[in-house]
This record gives structure tokens, sequence and C-alpha cells, in this order.
């Protein structure tokens, strides 16, 4: 995606607060968008058969792919703050939604993604092992860490098929949205609005040397 916006896009989790401002800036721009979400189509990342469904009955290819979904913690819960209040279930679940559903999704770019089209995946700078000086929230971490592996994996994968295209995984900051909102006057946040333009604009800075890479919001790499 040059300085001018994608003819086509396809964004996966388009009805939370950075995947929707993510569609309706592209919109903006000018380009055809595909909205795929839980609540508007019943996309469930943590289905294989849903990811399949909806994935496998797209036509045409996407001149960028953005996937916004992720989970903090199930409803009700917060990121744990030692090892002690860690819960099988509860990392469970947030592994399917952060790593494996994303995992599910990445198996579709390949024939999804036009030639020399850009994909990003949101992801989060806690998820860096390199940059975690404090510990805690321990399954969002490790779901964070384990996509920015898969995410660097796929890439290596789709060069082989692709080298003009760019796979990359997207630290958007911390955005205000009801993801965030427990934890609202403790960082600098910006709006999902400002976050979204942030992002497409890194995404159309990113060459295919760059793929596989994991980037903030700024286009500075992020250390695993």
């Amino acid at each position: 995606m040059p300085s001018d916006a994608p003819a086509t896009a396809l964004v996966i989790g388009a009805s939370g607060g950075i995947g929707a401002a993510l569609a309706a800036a592209l919109e903006a721009r000018g380009s055809a968008v595909t909205r795929l979400s839980r609540s508007a189509d019943g996309f469930d990342v943590t289905d294989p058969a849903s990811v399949e469904t909806h994935l496998g009955g797209l036509g045409g290819s996407f001149e960028l792919i953005l996937v916004a979904v992720g989970l903090l913690a199930p409803k009700g819960q917060g990121p744990e703050k030692s090892l002690d209040a860690i819960e099988a279930g509860t990392m469970a679940r947030v592994m399917a939604v952060n790593a494996i559903g994303p995992a599910l999704i990445l198996r579709h770019v390949p024939r999804l993604l036009a030639a020399g089209g850009r994909c990003g995946v949101l992801s989060a700078r806690v998820g860096s092992i390199g940059d975690n000086g404090i510990g805690g929230w321990h399954s969002y971490r490790a779901s964070k860490a384990a996509l920015n592996q898969i995410v660097h994996g796929a890439a290596i994968e789709l060069r082989r098929h692709d080298k003009g295209a760019v796979l990359a995984a997207l630290h958007p900051g911390t955005v205000e949205t009801a993801f965030t909102a427990p934890y609202a006057g403790r960082h600098s946040m910006v709006t999902a609005k400002e976050a979204a333009q942030n992002l497409l604009r890194v995404m159309g800075r990113l060459g295919p040397a760059q793929s596989g890479g994991f980037f903030d919001w700024r286009g500075e790499e992020v250390p695993w």
C-alpha cells in the first residue's frame, strides 16, 4: 500500500474500536472495504469452522488486510498481576483469541492478498520479551509474544510466494477504547481515529525488506 489508498481492503475485527476506525479511515480515502466481525457477522476467530466459512467464502483479492482482533482478559476479569493469579482456562481463552485465532486467519492470507499487497496484524508492545521490565499480565503478554512469532514465521512463508508482499505485527499505542477503559488515566492515550491514521501511515511506509517485523505506531521497530 503506497501513500495512496488501497483499492480494496479487508478489515477483520471491524466492530472493535480500532478496527472500526481503520475501516472508516480507509473508506474515507476511497477504498472498497470488506468488514468482518463477531458482532455483525458471527465471525468467531476461536472457531476454526467459522474462520473457514467466512474467509473461505471471500472471492477476489485485497491490496490491504488488517487483523484487529484481541482480548485483554475474559469479561469480568483483568490481567494477572502475579503468577499465583494464573488460571488455565483464562490463559487458554486469551491465547485462543490473540494467537490461535490470528494464526487461523493467516492461513488464508496468501490466497486473499493481492500480489505485492500488505497485511498488518495488531499486536501490543507488552508482547515484547525484551521490553518487559515489570512482569505481570502473563496471559496477555504470552499471547502477544506467540502472535509475533506466528506473524514472523508467516511472513517468511509468504515471501517465498510473493517477494513484494508485506506482513507485519503492529503496536497501535494505548488507544481510547472499551478495551482500555479500565486503565484510563494511567497512560497517555490517543483516540481510535488517531490510532487508525497512524497505523495506516506505518503500513504505507513499510517495504518488503521489513516484512515479518514488529513496529509501533510511529513506524519504529519494537524489540522481540
